[in-house]
């Protein structure tokens, strides 16, 4: 793993919410065991995306299945890809890592540290929501801090509300979020564009020292060309090129005509092809990175995340949702 000094604030541009691998279930011990860690695997995906563009990776958050590995496996998961990375050419290659407890600041900052040992060099640390609304936007300020001011890396908010209870950290606590010197940015794993664009242009917040990214790629055009930092994108596991030439083309400061119909036509791909993650989520980017890059395997994950699409079902999913970016990838 690394101890090199790494920037305090991540880069902007397109991050992806790896799944993480396992070895095939037939290769389990016995048949009641969770199937064991592939991180040989999960090194070649890394690589994978990294030569592809990508900025950089989020290892196990909810794509990654973080609440389903042991503590000890998170660390060597993380140890791991970044030991892959550094002997791949990548070195201090961009590693958040995701951060998913029930909300206790000691566990937090348990899962933290050990990540910052593993070499990743940030933390996107959930919104805790056990008790829903319960947790006022003022509290939430006061345990981010907290958080933040132990930790040993620089922090994200990670506000996902379909896993926190509906808990929706408001525009305006950004502002008091984005005041503590460790806490860096955020990611809004939610529909409402504009507080990804409130957040992104708000005038009281220093955006070259909080950065605002989406965890949807159909919302990449409409929030980068207003400020935002990027996204957190899933279905660039196995679609990256066309992921990163919509980046690249949105925070463009000028655009001319034939940038902008490039950019609508990016946009459309993007946004056509969401619909399959949407629809078959977590199994379906499992599905696709397999079927796309013949790394993993059709099993799923681990329970109650197991299950593939049969060739029927792909196939249709593919005719519907994949065609326009499969058609833009191959000619990156």
């Amino acid at each position: 793993m690394s101890t090199t000094q790494h920037p305090r604030i991540p880069p902007k541009g397109v991050f992806v919410p790896v799944p993480t691998f396992f070895h095939p279930i037939a290769d389990t011990p016995t048949p009641h065991n969770e199937p064991r860690v592939d991180i040989p695997t999960q090194v070649q995906h890394s690589v994978f995306l990294a030569k592809s563009g990508i900025t950089g990776l989020v290892l196990l958050g909810s794509t990654g299945e973080a609440i389903h590995l042991t503590r000890q496996e998170r660390f060597d998961l993380v140890a791991g890809v970044r030991t892959g990375l550094d002997a791949a050419g990548f070195p201090d290659y961009p590693i958040m890592a995701g951060v998913l407890t029930s909300g206790g600041i000691e566990d937090t900052l348990e899962w933290v540290t050990d990540y910052a040992k593993a070499g990743a060099q940030w933390a996107l640390v959930l919104v805790p929501g056990y008790f829903g609304a319960s947790a006022s936007q003022d509290h939430l300020v006061d345990y981010f801090w907290i958080v933040a001011d132990r930790s040993p890396v620089p922090v994200l908010v990670y506000n996902y509300p379909g896993v926190t209870n509906n808990v929706l950290v408001q525009p305006e606590t950004y502002m008091d979020l984005a005041a503590h010197p460790n806490i860096v940015g955020c990611k809004m794993s939610h529909g409402n564009v504009s507080h990804h664009v409130q957040v992104s242009l708000d005038p009281k917040i220093d955006h070259d020292e909080f950065r605002v990214y989406s965890g949807f790629g159909q919302q990449l055009g409409p929030i980068v060309l207003f400020g935002a930092a990027g996204v957190i994108d899933g279905m660039a596991a196995f679609y990256p090129k066309t992921v990163v030439r919509l980046m690249a083309l949105a925070e463009k400061g000028e655009i001319n005509a034939e940038t902008r119909a490039e950019i609508h036509h990016l946009q459309f791909v993007v946004s056509r092809a969401e619909e399959f993650v949407v629809r078959y989520g977590m199994i379906g980017i499992k599905e696709g990175v397999f079927r796309l890059t013949g790394l993993g395997t059709q099993e799923g994950g681990r329970l109650p995340i197991r299950g593939t699409l049969t060739d029927e079902v792909w196939e249709k999913a593919r005719g519907l949702f994949l065609a326009g970016i499969e058609e833009t990838e191959a000619k990156l």
